[in-house]
């Protein structure tokens, strides 16, 4: 994961790839991502069996960050 201050900063940057904008996050929007219960309540004992409601929720935070984080279609 690289970091940049501005989208500005992102676009100089050598490895950036025109065409993958849609990828660009504030890093606010991906620590909310990181902080859902999928990731946060992995050693609760009842885990597994609220696992597939917590993978629901991620998908939904994944659906608001633009098309470059939309899981693939079934």
């Amino acid at each position: 994961m690289n970091l940049f201050r501005s989208e500005e900063h992102v676009r100089n940057w050598s490895g950036f790839k025109p065409g993958t904008e849609a990828g660009l996050n504030p890093l606010s929007a991906i620590v909310g991502l990181f902080s859902g219960s999928f990731f946060t309540k992995r050693l609760d004992p009842d885990y597994a069996s609220q696992m597939l409601k917590y993978l629901m929720e991620l998908i939904g935070v994944l659906k608001t960050m633009g098309s470059f984080w939309q899981p693939p279609e079934a």
